[in-house]
Formats: C-alpha cells, sequence, structure tokens
C-alpha cells in the first residue's frame, strides 16, 4: 500500500481517485481536514476498501509512526500543505507549521521507521514530495523557464515555506540516504478545487453575477496543467523517477490571469448563458495589487520529457471547459466547499 497525506484536498483527493482506477496497491489516506479539505471529494470510493481514510495532522509524529508500523507502505506521497498565497500573507503561523514542520515529522518518523526494516523492504520505498514552481520565484517576460537547477527565490510565506520543506527533503536525501524525489509542479487547476483558486472563484462568482475580481492589470502570467496530467507524472515519478532528484511537471499552457478569467466568462457565455449576465466578462472588475506578487511562473519540463516519458495530455481549452462544466453540474453543492 501507499501513505497519501493531504488527501482530502484537491490535488491530493485527484491523485487518489486516479490511483485506485488505475493501480491495485491500497491507499491509507492522512488528511486533518482543514477549512481546505472535502470529504466529499472521495465520495465515488466511499465504499471501496482499497481506500483507508484516518483523520490526523502530518504533525502528530506519534500518529504517523503508528501509520508506518501498521501499514508498511512502500511510498508516501505527500501533498499536505497550506496552499494559497492570500492566506500566507495574512497568516503566515499555519503555513510554517504545516509547510515546513509536518514535513520534518513526516521525513523523521520515516527515516526511523525506515532504519529497522530489511534491506530489501528499504530498498523499495519512496517518499515523493510534492511541491511548487512558485519556490523559482518571479520570472520576467523574456526569461526562459525555470529547470530542476534554477536557484530558489521565493517571494511569499507560501512560496518560502514550500522551498523550506523542499530543502529539508533534499537535505535528508544527502545526509541519511533517504529514498526521496521531489516535484515541483505549476498551477494546478480542474474538478474538486476549492473555490478561493482563480478558476472555481471566478465560475462561481460569475454564476452569482458577483464581481470578477483580477488584481492589478491582470497580466500576471502562470502556467495552468489539469490536475489529472499531473497525476499521471506523479505515478510516472514514484514508478520510474530516480531517487534525489527533482522533476518539474507543466502544461506547456503560460495565460495571464486576464486570459484565463475570459476564458471562463466566454465558457459560461456558451455553456450557462444568462440575459442577466452575458456577456459574463463585464462583471470583471481589476482591484488592488497583492503584496509581492510575481509577475510569471514557468517550467522547463524536459527532464520529464526525456527521462520518464511524460507529457501533459489536456489543452488548457479542453480542460478548461470540462472544469467549468463540473462545476456547473454541481453548483450550490456542500454551501460553497465544492472542491
Amino acid at each position: 500500500m501507499i501513505l497519501v497525506t493531504g488527501g482530502a484536498g484537491f490535488i491530493g483527493s485527484n491523485f487518489i481517485l486516479e490511483w485506485l482506477a488505475r493501480e491495485q496497491t491500497p491507499v491509507v489516506n492522512l488528511d486533518k481536514l482543514t477549512y481546505a479539505g472535502n470529504p466529499e471529494n472521495l465520495a465515488p470510493v466511499s465504499g471501496d476498501q482499497r481506500h483507508l481514510f484516518v483523520r490526523g495532522d502530518i504533525s502528530d509524529r506519534t500518529l504517523v509512526e503508528k501509520l508506518l508500523r501498521q501499514h508498511q507502505p512502500r511510498a508516501i506521497a505527500h501533498f499536505a500543505a497550506e496552499s494559497h498565497v492570500d492566506r500566507s500573507i495574512h497568516s503566515p503561523d499555519d503555513f510554517i507549521q504545516t509547510n515546513v514542520v509536518g514535513t520534518f515529522n513526516l521525513l523523521e518518523a520515516a527515516r526511523a521507521w525506515l532504519h529497522d526494516l530489511p534491506q530489501a523492504e528499504r530498498a523499495q520505498f519512496r517518499f515523493l514530495h510534492v511541491s511548487t514552481d512558485e519556490v523559482y520565484g518571479s520570472l520576467a517576460s523574456d526569461s526562459p523557464p525555470s529547470t530542476e537547477t534554477s536557484p530558489y527565490a521565493p517571494s511569499s510565506p507560501y512560496s518560502a515555506s514550500k522551498a523550506a520543506a523542499d530543502h529539508l527533503v533534499r537535505a535528508y536525501h544527502r545526509t541519511y540516504q533517504f529514498p526521496a524525489i521531489i516535484t515541483n509542479c505549476s498551477n494546478n487547476y480542474g474538478p474538486r478545487q476549492f473555490p478561493e483558486k482563480l478558476i472555481p472563484l471566478m465560475t462561481l462568482n460569475a454564476l452569482a453575477g458577483k464581481r470578477l475580481p483580477v488584481y492589478g492589470d491582470g497580466l500576471n502570467v502562470r502556467d495552468w496543467l489539469f490536475v489529472t496530467d499531473n497525476c499521471e507524472a506523479l505515478r510516472v515519478v514514484l514508478a520510474r523517477g530516480r531517487i534525489g532528484e527533482t522533476y518539474n511537471i507543466g502544461g506547456n499552457a503560460e495565460k495571464t490571469n486576464l486570459d484565463v478569467v475570459r476564458a471562463i466568462c466566454a465558457a459560461l457565455d456558451e455553456l450557462r448563458p444568462d440575459p442577466r449576465l452575458t456577456p459574463h466578462a463585464s462583471l470583471l472588475t481589476f482591484v488592488e495589487d497583492r503584496p509581492g506578487h510575481d509577475r510569471r511562473y514557468a517550467l522547463d519540463t524536459r527532464k520529464i520529457r526525456d527521462e520518464l516519458g511524460w507529457k501533459p495530455q489536456e489543452r488548457f481549452e479542453t480542460g478548461l471547459r470540462k472544469t467549468v462544466q463540473w462545476y456547473l453540474e454541481r453548483r450550490g453543492i456542500g454551501n460553497g466547499r465544492t472542491r
């Protein structure tokens, strides 16, 4: 079996659903169920005996040690994290506790547990640390995409906490020969995402006739990765990735925030026309920019393509339409907790 942390969140829940659909390996899912964790995300596998949900905190060393001893996982896929930049600006404490201290606790518990395993079992174990492109910092419009060896330059408490966690994981590999692999992915989107993130926020606001707030001039650029493409990449990295390596996972779809919002509006104009609101782009409103707002992120994904044969399958246009359609079909479910 494998142990997944944060498996009731956006990427984690999609990963578990994809994993159980494609693999035979059972999953133990450890999630604290904060505001961003939603058990409804896992409804499709509620009766699946291969999925065991455990409510708990990765910072609880005793609990993590117990799960490792009890279930003997062959891998840990570590998704659990505080991930919203705005929240990190206003409440950085939670980000340090979960992203840094929580990751440290996982590493320490796993290192101690591995020490007592037979060599053959230790050799099979992998620790997959799921991180972000934000650790590389902002890029100029004409700069090449970040590679796995680009220097870290985090701008927010969120990205700094993820950078710290990356450094811890890398240090554990180098110091203790801990069998870790790091992935840094670009902006994920798709079903089950918490409504505070850009695409679900704008979709749900537009459906309710609320304004669509865009920071600054709206020209900040992000690379967009459909969540199931990321899940496939993570499975590939777990299966064939080299221990101690880092792999960038991107969608090769750089878009300005303004382009994304306009694309959402166009999709809603087509899929859910409303005489009172169409065109939905009329709801677009520019607001004061976020402090320290990075201008552009972009990832060079040649390493995972050349070494492991992975590349994204979903185009942004088709992925966005699927995402908007998913929220349309589930509008109002969970009182805003749709993720």
